[in-house]
């Protein structure tokens, strides 16, 4: 396993296991820098959304690397208020002109919506028999906005991506979504900004025996569970300091003693999924 090593998603596409979210990153030179900074220490998977406000220029970043656009995986997401307003399809237009890409190689529904998520997905499902997205997902969704979405749903999500950290590692929806053939990604892998999560004792105990740094041990953690993780960082040197996971494994009792450290219903971002219905 490496950065470059994929997951097999339920239409065959290959999506890196580790990407770079841009979440919270400045419009201009923050999101411009940070995406050629990932993409020179080896990342080809970059995750935004319309709502964060940089689509134009992560694509730029894209753009500057150098890099072949079929070596990229480039992710972004479709809002709530395009859902509520019915401007799903002009929305994906945008960001694909923001982006300045012929294509995504996915597109999620950002949040559910009551009264708006399954009328959404069938422009979803459009959007991918048009080639212009080469897989569609969702983000935020719960097992029961799940089983509401594949009533009548033509296609099934390749991807659910969903907060998830040690203090609330979704074991028990991450299982779900296997069940269904849906991969799980996580957003805010090392706990967002208004967690306390790198400085849980736990994880420094296991980081020390490792050599590696608290977030290195989290985002093996995800691997090693079969999760899809995004950290976001505007730092260089973290940014590389996230991708070096490949020479080192977590016994199954750190495994454990990680998966322990669940405090569900903890939230650190947003708000909770559970609240919102159909």
């Amino acid at each position: 396993m490496d950065i470059h090593t994929t997951k097999k998603l339920n239409n065959g596409v290959g999506i890196p296991y580790l990407g770079l979210g841009v979440f919270l990153c400045n419009e201009g030179d923050e999101t411009n820098n940070v995406v050629r900074w990932a993409i020179e220490a080896g990342y080809r998977h970059i995750d935004t959304a319309s709502m964060y406000g940089n689509e134009k220029s992560v694509g730029l970043g894209i753009r500057q690397s150098g890099a072949a656009r079929k070596e990229l995986f480039v992710t972004t997401k479709l809002k709530k208020d395009d859902m509520r307003d019915g401007t799903q399809m002009q929305a994906f237009e945008k960001s694909l002109k923001l982006l300045q890409l012929d294509y995504v190689d996915l597109y999620l529904i950002h949040w559910p919506v009551a009264g708006k998520t399954r009328e959404s997905w069938k422009v979803m499902e459009k959007i991918y028999e048009s080639g212009r997205a080469r897989a569609i997902g969702v983000s935020n969704f719960i097992e029961r906005h799940l089983d509401q979405l594949l009533q009548d749903a033509k296609i099934i999500p390749a991807v659910n991506q969903i907060e998830l950290h040690p203090h609330l590692s979704q074991q028990t929806l991450a299982a779900y979504c296997e069940k269904l053939g849906v991969a799980c990604e996580a957003w805010s892998p090392l706990g967002g900004t208004g967690g306390k999560i790198l400085d849980e004792p736990v994880l420094k105990k296991i980081a020390d025996k490792y050599g590696k740094s608290v977030a290195q041990v989290i985002l093996r953690w995800d691997l090693q569970r079969g999760i899809i993780a995004v950290p976001k960082s505007t730092h260089r040197a973290r940014i590389k300091a996230n991708t070096e996971l490949y020479d080192f494994e977590l016994s199954p009792d750190d495994i454990k003693a990680i998966n322990d450290l669940d405090q569900d219903p903890q939230r650190i971002e947003w708000g909770d999924p559970s609240l919102i219905g159909f």
